[in-house]
């Protein structure tokens, strides 16, 4: 379509280009929990991180911190109900096409996913490695396994092919993470949580 005074556009403007992804795991998982909130499918959200507050500046009616610290380490990135369950879970970012670098989670954030998994909530990572373009969810229990019988520095990409789960990017909700821990708790984990009873 050629527009008034020249301005031309390109007929692929309306699609979605998925090649650089655009926005970065924090925002695209904040928009998909906005969306689940919107339509009162779950109710998930970042923690804020506890800090103390030392010293502040007031201007123009406004107050401006000027000085904190850390109170404590914070635990994982999000959390919230989904029907009734308790989901806890860390998101990170890596460039690497080859494995996800221990070094990215803390571990605190290990031991609390294992304290969530022992009490019968639901804790996993979401990974998304940038340079593949690829949303892996990776169960806690499956970090962990992985963390007891290996001494590497980082998680090899084969482990999440083997047994992390794929994550769609889509339009809306643009990260669909609940689509696919519904399939998880209906196989494994629901087999897992039958023998238990």
């Amino acid at each position: 379509m050629n527009y008034p005074k020249g301005i031309k556009t390109n007929s692929t403007d309306n699609y979605i280009k998925f090649d650089n992804r655009g926005m970065g795991l924090e925002s695209d998982i904040n928009l998909t929990n906005q969306y689940y909130v919107d339509k009162e499918i779950a109710y998930i959200y970042k923690k804020p991180t506890p800090i103390q507050v030392t010293k502040v500046d007031y201007k123009n009616n406004s107050i401006i911190i000027k000085e904190a610290f850390f109170k404590e380490p914070s635990t994982t990135d999000y959390n919230g109900l989904y029907k009734g369950m308790y989901i806890d879970f860390e998101a990170k970012e890596t460039t690497s096409k080859t494995s996800f670098p221990l070094s990215n989670i803390h571990k605190h954030q290990i031991i609390h996913i294992k304290h969530i998994i022992d009490n019968g909530g639901i804790g996993f990572l979401i990974v998304r490695f940038t340079s593949l373009n690829r949303d892996y969810i990776l169960m806690g229990k499956d970090l962990i396994k992985f963390l007891d019988n290996n001494d590497r520095k980082s998680i090899p990409l084969e482990y999440f092919e083997e047994k992390g789960f794929i994550i769609q990017l889509s339009y809306t909700p643009r990260l669909d993470y609940l689509k696919v821990i519904d399939k998880i708790i209906g196989g494994i984990y629901g087999k897992e949580k039958e023998k238990s009873c």
